[in-house]
């Protein structure tokens, strides 16, 4: 059998068959585990990445929850604060109304310690006038003869027998 261009069958086969069996030993060797690598980190990254997105989701979630809770805090604080000042208003009347009794009480003190040290005054004015006119008296008495007395008697509008003129 004479072929042209000098191919030799055998020699062909013989190279499909070494081609073959390198395919084979590569695929073997090389392909199938680069490709178990591939996809082993493939779902590694791919792990992280849904690790990542459900980290996201309970953090959005918590911080949802913060603001809402903080949203809370806020309203409690206003209400807080409301009850306070209403507390601080009460208070703030209560004192006003005890100082306005105690400047009433006070006034009321002061008036009634004025009206007895007016009366006191009054009365030691009465007793020094008396003690005056007293003295007085005895001095004009005792310096004249009875005529002055008389005479005092009669501005008094009391006569010498006792009765009024």
């Amino acid at each position: 059998m004479n072929i042209p261009l000098n191919i030799d069958w055998q020699q062909i086969l013989l190279h499909l068959l070494n081609f073959a069996i390198l395919a084979g030993g590569l695929y073997l060797l090389l392909y199938k585990p680069v490709k178990a690598f591939l996809a082993k980190r493939e779902r590694f990254y791919q792990d992280q990445a849904d690790q990542a997105e459900k980290t996201r989701q309970e953090a959005e979630a918590l911080k949802a929850e913060a603001q809402a809770q903080a949203d809370a805090a806020g309203e409690e604080a206003k209400a807080i604060r409301a009850k306070a000042r209403q507390d601080a208003l009460a208070d703030a009347q209560g004192l006003r109304q005890d100082a306005r009794a105690q400047a009433e009480r006070i006034l009321s003190d002061a008036r009634t310690q004025a009206e007895r040290d007016r009366k006191k005054v009054i009365e030691e004015a009465e007793d020094q006038v008396k003690e005056l006119v007293s003295a007085a008296a005895e001095k004009l008495v005792l310096s004249s003869d009875g005529a002055v007395f008389d005479q005092f008697l009669a501005l008094t509008g009391k006569g010498e027998d006792g009765d009024e003129s």
